[in-house]
């Protein structure tokens, strides 16, 4: 009897340290690590064995504790699957604060969901995912999964910051890898801040990071990729959905791209030729035939999105997008491509990744790379970029999702990186010209007329489209420092060939003007205030960067009530700084009328962190003099 209370007792106390682990506590975690960190990453334990050209195991472990609620999004219990892609392996455990089990989980406990993103029609993309909700704060979870692939075309990047308010205490990367398949590595941002230790031998590399504080999210800072230290790895030899492929450098992988991908989708039907070449007529000019080429792809097709299989990376078959009338971009950019080349046009199938944060295809890593395909069009002066999954894109006109990038074109001979278009701060204009009065009572009536054009343009040609009640909307928020208004009348003029969008605008406001003790007080600057002013920080630790410059000019009328002086006017300012520079004028050649002349300019450019609050300040000292006010009375 004593033997079997001795046994039980043993038991007892081996389960209960079994499930506990103290090293797991968040007593544990040091003070430097909790601060500013809504989670804390214990360990990251990633390795990659790459036994062939199409065999990888990757396995993960990665033990997270959570220290309040918005650490929950830190939390990834997930991990994707397809037909050529197996989890092997997959479970988690939670702790609480004191390292003490609360549950495990195993692969039957995870949901098997679709990855669809909402606008695929095809999607085969599969996931395994733990949908835990915790009782309190902190705990810790210890996720573990192994995953087989046959697609050595994607390995896993790393960094040792995991995200922004994420402690790091521990991380460690490790690929193994046959020599012969030559694994290509870059390294990023790599600096004393943040320290990485590297272990090299002929057939693994690991990186090892240790003690890594939380780094705020700053407002303007850059991409995360651009200030962090980032590993990016490829192999000259590899698999992407069956398909092996060998790339050196961007011509060799370039030249696999299009020869494996695109090369057998080009047939374009006899009846569609047929057709282009009455459009086309005894138009000879490459451009203008193109024109032509790309309204027809505008007016005949639809974009929907494809991730199937190789249909994520390779295209539709050309035919297919004529007979159907839909496609991914792959899709409508080879269609477009196809349809010029039929009539002896060249162009170039070009990846790129896609954003309005802008990002490069790594030029010296040649790689699968990108989310998104255009279409670049050679002319004697330029190239030209079309986006082939727009019906209301102009033709050559390319926005900010793709503008300004390092970006792959594919030709039968290779691939080559180049750069798409720069707008500079001239090239983004937006000129504003009005007038309004101001009657005795303070209400005002105006008109104006705004005309837009580079990426000022991409930000607003698309109001035309908008309903009567969105565009009234739209210019309410716009014209936010104009309480009470009532637009009369909205006409628009879309210039798609010269790339010009203008706005004609009638409006009225009620008590546009304070009244105080007979005398009225309003700002002159009334359609073109720039409110905007950084926060501000008291330590600065990351750079900032104004992706994209712009001009603001502006030229506006004030007719004064009658019987009314100006007691008190503004004085005119001028502003020149490395950010931009500002002016800003106020005439008046008689006591019944003002003429406010403004023209802003913010140039792009990457800045260290010292000179963060003299940009502060300056956008500060714009939105003050912006909002300067004039006093007229009676006479």
């Amino acid at each position: 009897m004593k033997s079997n209370i001795v046994f039980l007792f043993v038991l007892l106390v081996s389960n209960i340290l079994y499930s506990q682990k103290p090293e797991y506590s968040v007593s544990k975690i040091p003070d430097s690590l909790k601060t500013n960190a809504n989670a804390v990453i214990r360990l990251s334990d990633i390795s990659v064995t790459i036994a062939s050209q199409n065999s990888m195991i990757i396995q993960t472990k990665t033990v997270t504790t959570v220290l309040n609620e918005f650490g929950l999004r830190n939390l990834d219990l997930s991990d994707n699957y397809d037909k050529n892609r197996k989890i092997l392996k997959i479970e988690a455990t939670a702790y609480d604060a004191f390292g003490k089990e609360l549950k495990s989980f195993r692969k039957k406990d995870f949901r098997d969901v679709s990855v669809a993103d909402g606008v695929s029609i095809f999607n085969d993309n599969r996931a395994l995912y733990l949908d835990y909700t915790p009782v309190s704060y902190p705990f810790t979870m210890i996720f573990e999964s192994q995953v087989e692939t046959s697609n050595t075309a994607f390995i896993p990047s790393w960094s040792p910051v995991d995200n922004y308010y994420v402690s790091t205490e521990k991380t460690l990367f490790t690929i193994n890898f046959k020599p012969e398949l030559k694994l290509k590595v870059k390294e990023d941002n790599f600096s004393t801040k943040i320290p990485v230790e590297k272990k090299e031998t002929s057939n693994s590399i690991s990186f090892i990071s240790t003690l890594v504080n939380a780094k705020k999210r700053e407002e303007l800072a850059p991409n995360f990729t651009k200030v962090f230290p980032m590993v990016y790895f490829a192999v000259e030899n590899f698999n992407l959905e069956n398909v092996q492929g060998n790339a050196t450098n961007w011509k060799d992988f370039g030249k696999w791209y299009y020869n494996s991908l695109l090369a057998d989708t080009e047939e374009i039907p006899e009846p569609t030729i047929q057709k282009l070449r009455q459009l086309v007529g005894s138009e000879k000019n490459p451009v203008e035939i193109a024109k032509i080429v790309y309204k027809f792809v505008q007016e005949k097709t639809r974009y929907v999105s494809v991730q199937v299989g190789i249909g994520g990376w390779k295209p539709m078959l050309a035919k297919d997008v004529d007979k159907l009338g839909y496609g991914d971009c792959k899709a409508l950019t080879n269609y477009t491509r196809s349809l010029l080349k039929a009539l002896e046009v060249e162009s170039y199938y070009t990846v790129v990744y896609a954003g309005k944060e802008k990002r490069n295809i790594k030029d010296d890593i040649s790689s699968i790379q990108g989310n998104h395909v255009i279409l670049t069009l050679p002319t004697e002066k330029e190239m030209l970029w079309l986006e082939c999954t727009s019906q209301i894109q102009p033709f050559g006109f390319q926005g900010d999702f793709t503008d300004d990038r390092n970006v792959l074109i594919i030709k039968p001979e290779g691939g080559e990186i180049i750069k798409t278009r720069t707008f500079n701060e001239n090239d983004n204009l937006k000129r504003t010209i009005g007038a309004y009065s101001v009657s005795e009572e303070g209400g005002m009536k105006a008109t104006l007329k705004m005309i837009s054009f580079g990426l000022q343009y991409d930000n607003e040609f698309q109001k035309e489209r908008l309903s009567k009640e969105d565009q009234i909307k739209n210019y309410k928020e716009e014209f936010s420092n104009i309480n009470n208004l009532k637009i009369k009348k909205i006409n628009f003029s879309n210039n798609e060939k010269a790339i010009e969008f203008s706005e004609d605008l009638e409006f009225e406001a009620d008590n546009y003007a304070q009244n105080t003790g007979g005398k009225l007080m309003f700002a002159v600057n009334a359609f073109s205030q720039n409110s905007y002013v950084p926060k501000k920080h008291r330590t600065r630790e990351l750079p900032f960067e104004i992706e994209r410059g712009f001009t603001d000019e502006a030229e506006i009328s004030v007719s004064l009530p009658q019987g009314f002086n100006i007691e008190a006017k503004p004085n005119n300012f001028e502003l020149s700084t490395e950010f931009g520079s500002y002016t800003i004028d106020f005439i008046s050649s008689d006591n019944s009328n003002l003429v406010c002349k403004r023209k802003l300019v913010i140039k792009k450019g990457f800045y260290e962190s010292s000179k963060f609050e003299n940009y502060r300040k300056f956008r500060e000292t714009i939105a003050k003099i912006d909002n300067s006010k004039v006093i007229i009375s009676k006479t």
